[in-house]
C-alpha cells in the first residue's frame, strides 16, 4: 500500500503552483492581504520619516544610527558576499549572544527577566527587519493568547490552524523563498519559529485539562495547569531574539528557567559555568562560516540551469548534486551554532548532568544539529534526530504522535503527514513539498534496510557491515538528491535536476519499498519465559 502513495510526490508538487494563486484570489484572504499591505506600508513610512519626529523616538534613533552606517555596511556586505539586509540580520543575530549573556544580570526577579527577554527580542527584531516585523509577530501571539483565554478546551487546534493560516498568508504575500534565494531576507523566517512556539504553548495549556493516564511522557512533562501571564507569554515568545532562528523550546522550561526552578533552582547546588560550552559553540560557528564561504563559490545553485551542467556525464552531475547539498548545509550549521551559543550563555541551554562519574554538565537544550551525525548518518531514520533537532522534536510531539490512534502503530501516513506539515511551514513552494515527500520516501526505504540489518545482526558480520555501508550510501545519495528541491524551490528546476540523474533518488527508495514487501524479514523470536521465573 505504501507504493500507491508515491505519486503524491508529483501530484502535490504539480498542484502547489495553482494553490498559491488560488489563495491569492480566494474570498477568504483579501482582508489578510490588505492587512499585510498596511503593515508593509507602515515600515515604509517609518523609514521615510527621517525629516519628522517619529512615533517611537528611541527605536527611530537607533535605526537612524544604523542607517548612518550604510556605507560601511555596504563595504562589509560586499566583502563577505551578502546583501546589506542579510548583513544587518547577521549583526543583530550575533548580538543575541551578548544580549542573552546580560539576561543573567537583570535585576527585579522573574518580572524583570520576563520584561528584558521580551523587550530585547522586540528591539532586535526592529533593528533587523523594521517596525512591521513586530506587528507581524503580534498577530499569532495575540491569536494564541486569546484562544487560551476564551476557548481553553479547543485552544490548541484553534491556534494551530490560525497560526499556520497567518504564516501561509505571509509566505504567499511576501514569497520569501525567492528573496532568500536571491540573497535577501525578511521577517518570515523568524515568524516561522514564533508560530511553533505559540502553537505548542496553546496545545500544552489545552493538555492541562486532560487526565495524565492517557497522556504521553512529553505531554505529561510539558502540560500547563495555568495560563501564562501576559508578561510571561511576551518574554517566552521573543526571548532575547531566540525567535530569529530558534531553537524552539517549551514554555514550561522557559518559566522554570526564568523563575529559577527545577534544574535551575539554586537549592540544587550552584549552576555550572556556560563559558566553555559557549566558546565551543563559537568555534564551531567560525568553522562553519569559513567552510561555507570557501565552498559556495565552487558550487553555486545557478549551475543547475547552466548549459555546462547538462554537458557533464551522469557521475559528474551526481557528484555536483552531492557537493551542492553538502555546501548548503554549512550555512544552516553556522546559523544554528550562533543560536546555540546565545542560549547556552544565558544559562537556559543547561539541561542537567550526565550519568558519568564524575558527572558533567549537559548543554544540549539549544542543540539544533549534530554535524557529524548528519554527514555520517548510517540511516535516514537518524536524520530527524540530528538535523534541525528542536523543530523535529516539535513535529514529533505535536503532529506525528498526535496522529497515532490508540492501540495502533504509526505508519507511512503519520510520517507523510508530518513531512507535509513541515513543508507547508517552510512555504508554499513546490520544491519544499517535493523535498519533504521525498524525505518520507527516503526514511521509509531506510527502514527496510534497517529491518534487514536486524535479521542478519550477530549472524553474519560481513553481511551486516555491507548493509550498513549500503544504508550510509543510500542516505547520502537520496538526501543530497532530494535537497535540491529545498534549495532551488521551483518545480521546473527541481524536476530538471532530478531528470538529469534519471530520478535515481526517487527510484531507489521505491525499489527498496517494493523489495521490503517481497522479502519480508522474519520477526525475531522472543525467548520463552519458564514458569516460575
Amino acid at each position: 500500500m505504501k507504493i500507491f502513495l508515491v505519486p503524491i510526490i508529483f501530484l502535490v508538487a504539480a498542484t502547489i503552483q495553482s494553490m498559491a494563486t488560488a489563495i491569492k484570489s480566494s474570498s477568504l484572504f483579501p482582508a489578510l492581504l490588505c492587512f499585510l499591505r498596511v503593515l508593509d506600508g507602515l515600515v515604509t513610512a517609518d523609514r521615510a520619516s527621517a525629516g519628522s519626529p517619529p512615533a517611537l523616538p528611541l527605536l527611530f534613533n537607533v535605526r537612524s544610527t544604523a542607517a548612518a552606517m550604510g556605507l560601511e555596511m555596504e563595504g562589509m556586505a560586499a566583502a563577505i558576499g551578502v546583501s546589506v539586509p542579510v548583513l544587518r540580520f547577521l549583526l543583530c543575530f550575533a548580538a543575541t549572544i551578548p544580549v542573552s549573556a546580560l539576561w543573567r544580570l537583570v535585576p527585579g526577579g522573574p518580572l524583570g527577566r520576563h520584561l528584558y527577554a521580551g523587550i530585547s527580542g522586540m528591539l532586535l527584531s526592529y533593528l533587523s527587519f523594521g517596525f512591521s516585523s513586530n506587528l507581524h509577530f503580534l498577530v499569532p501571539m495575540a491569536l494564541g493568547y486569546a484562544s487560551m483565554l476564551l476557548f481553553r478546551r479547543h485552544c490548541g487546534i484553534i491556534t494551530f490552524f490560525a497560526g499556520f493560516g497567518y504564516l501561509i498568508g505571509c509566505h504567499v504575500y511576501y514569497m520569501s523563498g525567492d528573496a532568500w534565494k536571491e540573497g535577501g531576507i525578511d521577517a518570515t523566517g523568524a515568524l516561522m519559529v514564533l508560530v511553533l512556539k505559540v502553537i505548542s504553548c496553546a496545545i500544552n495549556y489545552n493538555d492541562g485539562l486532560l487526565k495524565e493516564e492517557g497522556l504521553s511522557q512529553a505531554q505529561k512533562k510539558n502540560r500547563l495547569p495555568r495560563c501564562p501571564s501576559l508578561i510571561e507569554y511576551f518574554g517566552y515568545c521573543l526571548c532575547c531574539g531566540s525567535h530569529f532562528a530558534g531553537p524552539v523550546y517549551e514554555v514550561k522550561d522557559y518559566l522554570e528557567w526564568t523563575e529559577q526552578k527545577g534544574i535551575w533552582d539554586p537549592k540544587n547546588g550552584s549552576l555550572p559555568s556556560p563559558t566553555v560550552a559557549t566558546l565551543r559553540a563559537l568555534v564551531q560557528t567560525a568553522i562553519c562560516m569559513g567552510l561555507y564561504l570557501y565552498l559556495v563559490p565552487f558550487y553555486p545553485l545557478s549551475r543547475f540551469s547552466e548549459p555546462v551542467y547538462l554537458e557533464w556525464g551522469f557521475w559528474q552531475r551526481l557528484r555536483y548534486q552531492y557537493m551542492s547539498g553538502f555546501t548548503a548545509r554549512w550555512k544552516y550549521y553556522f546559523i544554528w551554532s550562533i543560536s546555540e551559543a546565545s542560549i547556552i550563555i544565558s544559562g537556559f541551554g543547561f539541561s542537567g548532568w550526565s550519568s558519568s562519574s564524575p558527572s558533567k554538565p549537559l548543554w544540549d537544550r539549544a542543540k539544533n544539529v549534530d554535524i557529524l551525525g548528519v554527514e555520517l548518518a548510517t540511516s535516514a531514520v537518524e536524520l530527524p534526530l540530528v538535523w534541525n533537532i528542536q523543530v523535529s522534536t516539535w513535529l514529533r510531539h505535536y503532529v506525528y504522535e498526535r496522529l497515532i490512534q490508540k492501540g495502533k502503530k504509526p505508519g507511512f501516513f503519520q510520517l507523510l503527514a508530518t513531512q507535509t506539515v513541515s513543508a507547508v511551514w517552510h512555504g508554499l513552494y513546490p520544491g519544499y513539498i517535493i523535498f519533504f515527500v521525498q524525505s518520507a520516501l527516503m526514511i521509509a526505504g531506510s527502514k527496510v534496510l534497517y529491518r534487514w540489518q536486524q535479521v542478519v545482526a550477530h549472524k553474519n558480520i560481513i553481511l551486516t557491515k555491507m548493509l550498513t555501508l549500503i544504508n550510509l550510501a543510500y542516505t547520502m545519495l537520496v538526501l543530497n538528491y532530494s535537497c535540491i528541491g529545498f534549495m532551488v524551490l521551483s518545480m521546473h528546476e527541481t524536476l530538471a535536476a532530478y531528470r538529469s540523474v534519471y530520478f535515481i533518488g526517487t527510484i531507489v527508495p521505491i525499489v527498496f519499498l517494493i523489495l521490503g514487501n517481497v522479502i519480508k524479514p522474519a520477526k525475531p523470536v522472543k525467548p520463552k519465559v519458564q514458569k516460575g521465573e
